[in-house]
């Protein structure tokens, strides 16, 4: 008898934890991302909808600044970030200690040239103030593209690692007004010019595709190495989740909303 018994609670058991583990694979996910407001949680709310037939709840944590986003995903707080480039990225691990990885790259923004005070490069006069991101990686950008357009000149070969410091021609003695990312075109009608990112141009209602005098060439490496990216703790590159992240924000459904939304500000590169 105590054997039939334990045999029954023996079945039992292992009925109940199979039913437990079917229970859990039809119980949807849930991932939490952190990302910048334009175009970053915009895009993501096209992923949602893709995952949200899956299965897959997506929350959307907004950010207005560059450093937190990177902060919660390797405190685990949340499981990804959308934000930036790989050479932010590595400068901010360098920088902070943290581990954050790419997981994917989803798109490119050119960085954009644009009037403030005065209307175009040719007008530029002595002694113009042009502001730029102060961080180093955008920064380099910024440099790199007002030697594109003729304004100053760098060092041979100091590349994505330009600072003002390799400044060795500056025809009409230009000032580099250095300003944190968010807040280039909340100045941009006090200087002359001003090198915003997309996103926050977008934010301001501006658009490189339109509305820049000049714009970062699409062309050769650029787009890949300044493409944003999905960011996530290392280690955590092959989750099931993460990877259904991925596959949403690289579906044709975003491909198209990228590109009838937002007229060459941002590129779609996968």
């Amino acid at each position: 008898m105590k054997k039939t018994v334990a045999l029954v609670l023996s079945v039992l058991l292992i009925v109940a934890l199979l039913a437990g583990c079917g229970q859990s694979k039809t119980e949807p996910s849930k991932l939490r991302v952190a990302a910048t407001a334009v175009p970053h949680a915009e895009i993501l709310e096209v992923a949602k909808d893709v995952l949200a037939k899956q299965g897959i709840e997506l929350e959307i944590i907004v950010y207005t600044d560059y450093v937190q986003p990177n902060l919660v995903v390797d405190s685990g707080e949340v499981d990804a970030n959308y934000f930036q480039h790989t050479p932010y990225l590595n400068d901010f691990n360098a920088s902070n200690g943290t581990h954050v990885v790419s997981a994917g790259l989803i798109h490119y923004e050119p960085l954009g040239l644009y009037a403030g005070k005065t209307a175009s490069v040719d007008a530029l006069s002595e002694g113009a103030e042009i502001a730029i991101p102060n961080d180093a990686t955008n920064g380099a950008r910024a440099l790199l593209l007002l030697q594109q357009e003729g304004i100053l000149k760098l060092k041979d070969d100091v590349g994505v690692n330009a600072t003002v410091y390799d400044i060795v021609d500056n025809p009409l003695n230009v000032k580099i007004v250095e300003i944190d990312a968010a807040q280039v075109a909340s100045v941009l009608k006090d200087v002359d010019l001003a090198v915003i990112n997309g996103n926050y141009a977008l934010d301001a209602g501006l658009n490189a595709g339109s509305d820049a005098l000049a714009v970062e060439s699409a062309e050769g490496e650029a787009a890949q190495y300044y493409g944003n990216l999905l960011g996530v703790k290392e280690g955590r590159e092959n989750d099931p989740g993460i990877q259904a992240l991925l596959a949403a924000l690289q579906s044709q459904e975003v491909k198209d909303f990228i590109n009838s939304t937002y007229n060459g500000a941002v590129v779609p590169i996968f």
